[in-house]
């Protein structure tokens, strides 16, 4: 194993507060956008019906476009420092002691970037889905991974909270997988058959690298 490659949402970022903005905005008390977003969720469906249900027409870029129009130089549909999981530096710094690449690659818009870096974390680069052009589960996204970590896709672990976006496609694609425990697809794709087919299934980012120093 030479390198780490961590998805963000509910990987690296807790949403909670985004979603609690999100449900602000759109006049829905937060436990019942909660409640929604987990519901569609459990019947297969994708994260953006809730909003629908809620708003019907509901169009993200338009939304988000409008809400930083109207309140400039907020968080609005973004997040900081403050939404890190506390077992973030503490595993990322862990595994940059042990030698192993570490870089951030997943589903986000471009002003994610920005907002990962400047955060410092010990991590070698940062690259975000929409600067891209591709995102998970397709295979391209994973073999542009594989590209700019520079090694073989058996030498990566790719670690994410989902099955259909993460572990499944980075399995496809020959990396080691782990599934992450944790935010409402975490917990119910764990408790899928499929989660089997992760090589680690998590409760915390510091489970990773005992689980690397084992492999080895």
């Amino acid at each position: 194993m030479r390198s780490v490659v961590f998805d963000v949402g509910e990987t690296l970022v807790d949403e909670t507060r985004i979603f609690a903005r999100w449900a602000d905005r759109l006049g829905v008390p937060r436990l019942a956008f909660f409640g929604l977003m987990g519901g569609v969720m459990a019947r297969g469906r994708p994260l953006m019906d809730a909003f629908r249900l809620v708003k019907p027409g509901f169009r993200l870029e338009e939304e988000v476009a409008a809400w930083r129009a109207e309140d400039p130089g907020t968080l609005a549909d973004g997040f900081d420092e403050h939404d890190l999981y506390p077992d973030v530096r503490p595993a990322l710094a862990e595994l940059r002691a042990m030698g192993l690449g570490v870089v951030v690659a997943g589903n986000q818009p471009a002003q994610a970037r920005a907002a990962l870096e400047a955060m410092d974390l010990p991590v070698d680069a940062v690259h975000v889905s929409e600067e891209w052009g591709l995102e998970k589960p397709d295979p391209a996204f994973f073999e542009r991974v594989v590209r700019e970590v520079g090694a073989a896709p058996g030498e990566i672990a790719y670690v994410g909270d989902r099955l259909d976006n993460d572990v499944l496609p980075a399995r496809a694609a020959g990396m080691a997988t782990v599934l992450l425990r944790r935010g409402m697809q975490g917990y119910l794709h764990a408790d899928d058959p499929d989660a089997k087919r992760a090589d680690l299934v998590a409760d915390s980012l510091t489970d990773i690298p005992a689980w690397i120093a084992g492999r080895r």
